[in-house]
């Protein structure tokens, strides 16, 4: 096990290259089941979550291979295999891989998701849409089952708007018959990410973007070569940590609109910005006004910039109140703030942040991926010595993390833990 060493209240100057979208990728790389010949998915991020999808697809007879940020998959050979355990409970974004193996085999065995602890996720939207195309849809020991005889085309009105529930009805829809209609639907870029790659592939989708997606179902799918779009998360994230521990930071590889509800709220707190075609420019250095935040769904304040956002407003004059409407157990990481001095507390969906305060170097625990963000944030702008442990959390959604950093002029590194550390870890 690693953690990160970050000595803090040095001032971050330079550019730093987006990666490609991890909330894409996870469900890109599903989506290639769907296909009869080989796929091909360009600016693919070097992150853990990556790689475990890329296995659980040769664990079911797909042939992956990597070339630098390329990743091809040959789902010729791939069989309804079952995967009830072992890195499926590892990764939340495995649910997809329902809706793309009973699209393509009518059946599927998946174990209950995983991945970081934010609460109930519930997937009945998911199994609301499978169950509407025809299949039965059972939980048996811990396992998801699914099997239709076929799928047909249906209405679906989403009672709740849902990322993972669009895109896996999607999913499974394109290869049912007749047209299904998804009402309610969200609009996140990813989605229409995954549209594109499916349109490439055959498919005969209209509306991604919108609330209401029309599919008419084909028979097969083929092969071939998509770029996935950048990741507007991490981007958010440079943007933040350049607002709070910058002087000149310009964030290349990124589409503006797709950051605009962040790059509204920095401009709030008297953060300039240059927006230019692919990239932001974000200047540090100013005195910060609080602001307050409501996450929501796309085109909103995205719920995975509200732990970075939130290490932030430590740092501006005022009181700020932090609200996810989208997962109400995100507030993990404000305990650890507070060991920083971060004059924060939380109640229920909520959490009040009173600053400006100077932050000082501790001991934290990265619970979950974006509160690891949150936290690298917060020992950027601290006084002295943080060590962050729970990096596994962090190694999901940020690619070269200590790389980019360093290329800003930040003094962090990762270091072996000790077996003592580790116990005390394990024990905490």
């Amino acid at each position: 096990m690693e953690k990160l060493i970050i000595e803090g209240g040095v001032p971050l100057a330079g550019s730093i290259r987006i990666s490609g979208a991890k909330n894409s990728a996870v469900a890109l790389i599903p989506a290639t089941i769907l296909a009869d010949s080989s796929v091909t998915i360009g600016g693919v991020p070097t992150i853990s979550d990556i790689k475990m999808l890329g296995d659980l697809l040769e664990e079911i007879g797909g042939t992956v291979s990597y070339d630098g940020e390329d990743m091809t998959i040959d789902p010729s050979c791939m069989v309804s295999m079952p995967l009830p355990n072992g890195k499926v409970k590892k990764l939340r974004a495995s649910y997809y891989l329902m809706g793309a193996m009973l699209g393509r085999f009518k059946k599927a065995v998946i174990g209950l998701p995983g991945g970081c602890h934010l609460g109930p996720r519930p997937i009945d939207q998911h199994i609301k849409g499978f169950e509407a195309l025809g299949a039965t849809v059972t939980n048996e020991q811990g396992a998801i089952y699914l099997r239709a005889e076929e799928l047909r085309g249906a209405r679906i009105y989403l009672d709740v708007v849902s990322v993972g529930a669009t895109i896996n009805i999607m999913l499974a829809a394109v290869r049912a018959k007749g047209r299904t209609v998804i009402e309610n639907a969200a609009k996140e870029p990813e989605i229409i990410d995954v549209a594109t790659l499916l349109t490439s592939m055959g498919a005969r989708i209209k509306g991604a973007g919108t609330d209401v997606i029309r599919i008419d179902g084909v028979d097969s799918l083929k092969g071939c070569h998509h770029t996935i779009i950048p990741d507007r998360i991490e981007a958010g994230t440079y943007m933040t940590l350049a607002a709070a521990a910058g002087e000149r930071v310009t964030v290349e590889n990124v589409i503006p609109q797709h950051l605009e509800s962040i790059t509204a709220k920095l401009r709030e707190m008297n953060v300039r910005i240059d927006i230019d075609d692919d990239q932001i420019t974000v200047y540090g250095g100013r005195q910060l006004k609080t602001v307050d935040v409501k996450t929501l769904v796309y085109p909103g304040f995205a719920t995975d910039l509200q732990q970075p956002f939130t290490a932030l407003l430590t740092k501006a004059r005022g009181t700020g109140v932090v609200t996810d409407t989208i997962y109400g157990a995100r507030f993990k990481h404000i305990d650890e703030l507070r060991r920083m001095s971060a004059n924060i507390k939380a109640e229920g969906r909520t959490a009040i942040i009173t600053g400006p305060v100077v932050l000082q170097g501790a001991k934290v625990k990265a619970s979950d991926l974006r509160a690891g963000a949150a936290l690298v944030i917060a020992g950027l702008m601290a006084e002295g010595i943080t060590e962050v442990t729970g990096l596994e959390h962090i190694d999901r959604g940020y690619e070269q993390l200590v790389e980019k950093l360093t290329g800003l002029g930040a003094r962090i590194r990762r270091e072996k833990m000790t077996s003592v550390e580790i116990e005390q870890l394990q024990n905490s």
